[in-house]
């Protein structure tokens, strides 16, 4: 089994066909972690505030973004959403909107290295996040993600 996969739960990959707003989109990707107790109300609330306060700091790269907060903001077990919408969404006027949203909570500041490098590798290469971005459904998705 592949290391990066491990750490999304059964029901944490997910497709939508897009999201009201980035608050929404937010909401999307911690719902499975908020459902399994890894995360609190008051981590997402944290990432909405933070995003209000300094901008989307977990913007990775074009239409990728990483919602999190930090630890002591109320996430409770390391663990990874993955969530990816049709449409995209807008987080600020100089990016281009975002697809695809991987939902970390750290519970630690070590626990989620691992996962990290292996999304790192997955990520720069181009054609992967192409099938990522275009995946027919969760199993495609799924099946991305077990190659890392």
């Amino acid at each position: 089994m592949s290391e990066l996969i491990s750490f999304f739960h059964q029901d944490a990959i997910s497709i939508y066909s897009g999201a009201k707003s980035w608050q929404h989109a937010i909401d999307l990707s911690m719902e499975n972690l908020l459902e399994n107790n890894w995360v609190t109300e008051n981590y997402i609330a944290s990432i909405k505030q933070t995003t209000l306060d300094i901008g989307p700091y977990y913007l990775l790269a074009p239409h990728i973004a990483m919602p999190h907060a930090r630890p002591e903001c109320g996430a409770l077990k390391t663990a990874l959403s993955l969530t990816l919408l049709r449409e995209g969404v807008s987080f600020d006027a100089d990016s281009p909107p975002v697809n695809l949203l991987i939902g970390l909570a750290a519970a630690d500041a070590d626990s989620h290295i691992a996962a990290i490098q292996a999304l790192s590798e997955m990520l720069c290469e181009d054609d992967v996040v192409n099938e990522l971005l275009h995946a027919e459904n969760i199993e495609a998705l799924t099946n991305i993600i077990r190659r890392y």
